[in-house]
């Protein structure tokens, strides 16, 4: 139904897969890499420029979740918790 592409290879111990195709379909593209036992999606959306500009303007952005890696505050804060300055990077390039 849909085309999607794996890769597999062995990088040292573990075992690097890409794998495109199966999830974020709405992106212009999108992979998922596994290494051990992290996984990251990445995604790209373009669009045609409106005008004409001599560089790239590339947003990027994290948030690390504090539920993500296991570590659950108690108290009033029961997910995630207040946003701390080191829990968001953004970066204008």
């Amino acid at each position: 139904m849909f085309d999607i592409t794996r890769k597999c290879i062995e990088w040292g111990d573990r075992s690097l897969t890409i794998e495109s195709g199966k999830i974020a379909r709405q992106a212009g593209g999108a992979v998922v890499v596994d290494y051990g036992g992290t996984s990251v999606l990445a995604t790209v959306v373009s669009q045609k420029s409106k005008e004409a500009v001599d560089f790239l303007p590339l947003t990027v952005q994290f948030l690390a979740k504090s539920y993500a890696v296991g570590k659950i505050p108690g108290g009033f804060f029961k997910r995630e918790g207040s946003l701390l300055i080191g829990k968001l990077l953004y970066l204008e390039l």
